[in-house]
């Protein structure tokens, strides 16, 4: 009986210890371990609303009063109306928040941020420093290609962008 229990515990903890593994960001726990991942993030409403779209954006693009920009003008947004119910916005917009390039939660939040003024807001996630100088040199006319359709587009080029990887050895730019 005393090696059953014993047995029991040994499980228990290998589970629990592997549940918490399983259930941290990818990398290391505030992050991306190297700067080509992002957190693995999972949140019910953002990825169902903003992936219905296009793909549902790591909050760590943007810092939290873009997020707030954002998400206060969904009836008009980039051209679209992609309103939501009052409690699934407030919903999204904590999530946003809580993992913002500011929020200190993760590296790529951190880069971002090194690039940006305090009081910037800016609309887009290719408006940002960070992201301009990452994709320098990448001609004009590429994003114009309707491969690619526009700089917004991650997954032309980073075929891993919806899962958060963004290494840029594994970039394919479509012809």
């Amino acid at each position: 009986m005393n090696y059953l229990l014993r047995g029991i515990g040994v499980l228990a903890t290998v589970g629990t210890i592997s549940m918490l593994a399983f259930s941290l960001p990818s990398g290391e726990a505030r992050g991306d371990g190297g700067g080509d991942a992002l957190p693995r993030l999972t949140h019910k409403n953002w990825q169902q609303e903003c992936a219905s779209c296009h793909i549902a954006y790591a909050p760590s693009f943007l810092p939290k009063a873009s997020w707030r920009r954002v998400m206060g003008g969904l009836d008009n947004h980039f051209g679209e109306n992609a309103s939501l119910d009052p409690a699934t916005q407030a919903d999204i917009l904590r999530f946003l928040e809580a993992n913002a390039a500011d929020s200190g939660r993760s590296r790529m939040g951190d880069k971002v941020m090194q690039r940006m003024g305090a009081n910037e807001a800016p609309l887009r996630i290719t408006e940002t420093r960070w992201f301009v100088r990452k994709h320098d040199e990448v001609q004009r006319a590429t994003w114009s290609r309707k491969s690619v359709g526009s700089a917004a587009n991650c997954a032309a080029c980073h075929r891993q962008a919806e899962q958060g990887m963004f290494n840029e050895h594994d970039i394919r730019i479509p012809k």
